[in-house]
């Protein structure tokens, strides 16, 4: 304690070092941070760009009709980003609990960008809706051509 009021009473330089020395800046930790965030950041939305970006080929239903024996005719049009090359979409119908009650695998050759194609599915039970599960470019080996 100092007798002289409120000034605070010198540390001993040789434990304590000098006063002049403060402890070291901490902003560099806030950039390292900043970096860190920024880069996980970017490496986060690369990865859902890569996996949830646009389709290279696509498949929507134009329509579907009822066929005898539980049985449904389905058009659907394939858009592709190369036309060049043949796809396969999977086109799947549904019963009135909305259950799939079958499925077909739909060749799509290479031709024009746009593609219309129908098929007819056969269903367990009485159909109802039919809709396209999806497309690939990766064609199973029993649908190819020879």
């Amino acid at each position: 304690m100092t007798t002289e009021g409120d000034a605070t009473p010198a540390r001993p330089a040789d434990r304590y070092g000098t006063a002049g020395k403060g402890k070291p800046s901490k902003r560099w930790r806030r950039w390292l941070f900043v970096a860190v965030a920024l880069i996980v950041s970017c490496a986060i939305g690369w990865i859902y760009y890569v996996n949830l970006g646009q389709t290279p080929i696509d498949a929507e239903r134009i329509g579907f009709e009822e066929r005898p024996g539980d049985a449904m005719q389905v058009t659907i049009n394939v858009t592709r980003d190369d036309d060049s090359k043949p796809g396969v979409c999977v086109v799947r119908v549904r019963d009135k609990s909305g259950a799939e009650s079958g499925r077909r695998e739909v060749l799509v050759p290479a031709g024009a960008g746009h593609s219309r194609v129908s098929t007819v599915v056969k269903s367990i039970g009485l159909p109802v809706t039919a809709d396209v599960f999806g497309c690939s470019y990766s064609i199973p080996r029993y649908l190819s051509t020879p």
